[in-house]
């Protein structure tokens, strides 16, 4: 491959793998303060919609934005209220809120726009749009760093800066405030935060707006910067292969990067090179795209190694009297 079609492949691999970066954090703030949520998919899905309907409405993309985060939030709430407030089981809501958002999506879209659950396609400001960075074009003619410049570090939405930024922010978060120390040992031994006098309740529920904030983000980025409207069930598993992402990870903020890159490399490959022809053996198309749900299942099932998640991950917290 020449250096143009190389750095197209690694230009999907950003895009395709902002949204898998936003919603592996989610789950990493939610996860390690105890709060399982297979959910992401379903916060990702309804933030989607509303995005692109207020989008497409209010003609601002930020508008969209903020309707898409606030949609997110409200799942993320019944989520908290079902898991935190009445110790529900954690896995059930979050399936439940899957479903809600998979159903409910389509109905109101149908009931709005009439086109089988989808929006209208956004235009102009209902989008956001590439940002070129400084000294782009003048450094494109320079041999191989001005290729990469211009072409994969430039030329992206802000959102997708946003979610990069994310990881440095998230592991400063979580190993150099009070705020994460505290966050992290909800997830470990609330008891011993609740007997220092801090709220395990107030924690987790902080966790899990963060969480509906980033899936917020990750579902507004698929609708309005990487498609052009709201499509059903647009987000295709990605909560579910972010989560595997995570799993990969063994909840660390740098090691989330580098498996939602794998991710969305693998995605990138599959859209970008249909029957890969292997010396006389051609490998379906229909293999390349099933290759990133492959690696889920794989992560999924243990064989990538034994990753342990906070020992008090998916059990409600009872005060002792």
């Amino acid at each position: 491959m020449d250096l143009a079609t190389i750095l197209q492949v690694l230009d999907s691999t950003v895009r395709l793998s902002t949204p898998l970066l936003l919603a592996c954090l989610a789950g990493l703030f939610s996860e390690r303060a105890g709060i399982f949520d297979i959910g992401l998919e379903g916060k990702m899905l309804i933030a989607g919609f509303f995005s692109a309907a207020f989008a497409f409405e209010t003609g601002s993309v930020w508008m969209g934005l903020g309707a898409g985060i606030l949609a997110s939030l409200f799942l993320s709430g019944i989520h908290g209220l079902a898991s935190i407030t009445f110790r529900g089981n954690q896995l059930i809501s979050g399936v439940a809120l899957n479903f809600l958002a998979s159903g409910l999506t389509v109905l109101i879209a149908q009931h709005w726009y009439g086109q089988g659950g989808r929006t209208p396609s956004l235009m102009g400001g209902g989008r956001f749009e590439e940002i070129t960075l400084p000294f782009a074009d003048a450094l494109r003619s320079v041999p191989l760093i001005g290729p990469i410049y211009a072409d994969l570090i430039s030329g992206h939405s802000i959102l997708v800066y946003v979610a990069f930024l994310m990881v440095p922010a998230t592991w400063w978060i979580l190993f150099r405030t009070r705020f994460g120390l505290r966050l992290r040992a909800v997830g470990e031994a609330p008891d011993a935060v609740d007997t220092a006098g801090v709220s395990v309740v107030r924690l987790r529920f902080a966790a899990v707006m963060i969480c509906g904030v980033l899936c917020g983000i990750a579902g507004a980025y698929m609708a309005t910067g990487l498609q052009a409207g709201f499509v059903r069930e647009m987000t295709a598993g990605r909560g579910f292969i972010a989560l595997a992402a995570l799993i990969f990870a063994k909840w660390r903020p740098w090691y989330a990067l580098t498996a939602c890159l794998l991710f969305g490399f693998l995605q990138a490959i599959a859209l970008r090179f249909q029957n890969i022809d292997l010396g006389g053996f051609t490998i379906p198309v229909q293999f390349m795209d099933a290759l990133p749900y492959i690696l889920t299942v794989v992560i999924l099932a243990g064989f990538i190694g034994k990753a342990i998640p906070p020992r008090a991950g998916g059990e409600p917290y009872v005060k002792e009297r």
